[in-house]
């Protein structure tokens, strides 16, 4: 797969194990994968195939038993030495860290706001963790508060919206940093059918417009049909599937 096209992430020969005492249980080994700049992709399978554990190799969240995940990213200014090619094994957990919070945003099934905040500080606290100052973080938050539709709702707390602008604010969070990718696990899992199709227009929107290289992992085989390509994670391979439902 892959090797046509000019990618943004490469995944070599990926591999991950879990030791339970005497045996070992693998999830998947010898997998590669390619996404090209630009692509929406849909990683669908039956639960239990590790298509998340997958999904947390891909954004560095976890580190594979073997094999390497690669990024083609610009430039970072405060490092202008840097190679734009970022192999994930060669960083640090520090700079592993600064990478997935520049260039990595995450949308997951459980919306994970703070529930003692509004909206408006929720998305905000991306920023304000990279030390941005307060008004601007509080200017861009509003900026996508307002890209998401909920520009009229940015004071009130996670509890008094619903299900869909949960994840419409998580959204605004995940993108809210300008990341150049966008990972996000069953984003619409635990929403009604009208609510999550909407989600998944909003998703498919503002990946569009943002230029942005996405990967979803979806039980959805509707929403998995709309991507570029739909791949399928059984029995520790990725196949390619016909994007016809």
């Amino acid at each position: 797969m892959g090797g046509t096209f000019n990618s943004a992430l490469s995944a070599r020969r990926l591999a991950r194990r879990f030791h339970s005492g005497a045996s070992e249980l693998v999830i998947f080994e010898d997998l590669s994968l390619e996404v090209a700049r630009g692509e929406l992709v849909a990683i669908v399978g039956e639960s239990g195939s590790g298509k998340s554990s997958l999904l947390h190799l891909l954004s560095g969240l976890d580190r594979p038993t073997a094999g390497d995940v690669y990024f083609e990213v610009d430039g970072d200014e405060n490092e202008p030495t840097a190679s734009p090619s970022r192999s994930l094994a060669s960083l640090g957990e520090e700079e592993l860290a600064r990478f997935r919070n520049r260039e990595i945003g995450f949308v997951w099934q459980q919306h994970y706001l703070l529930p003692e905040f509004t909206a408006m500080e929720n998305v905000m606290m991306p920023l304000l963790i990279a030390a941005t100052p307060r008004a601007e973080a509080r200017r861009r938050a509003q900026v996508w508060l307002d890209k998401v539709g909920l520009g009229a709702r940015l004071d009130h707390r996670s509890g008094e919206l619903s299900g869909g602008e949960q994840q419409r604010v998580a959204l605004a969070r995940a993108l809210v940093t300008e990341p150049h990718f966008l990972m996000a696990d069953e984003p619409t899992g635990n929403l009604d059918e009208r609510t999550g199709v909407a989600v998944f227009d909003l998703l498919a929107r503002l990946h569009q417009q943002h230029s942005l290289t996405s990967i979803i992992v979806t039980h959805n085989h509707q929403h998995a049909a709309r991507c570029d390509r739909r791949l399928c994670l059984h029995q520790g391979r990725l196949q390619e599937e016909s994007l016809h439902v």
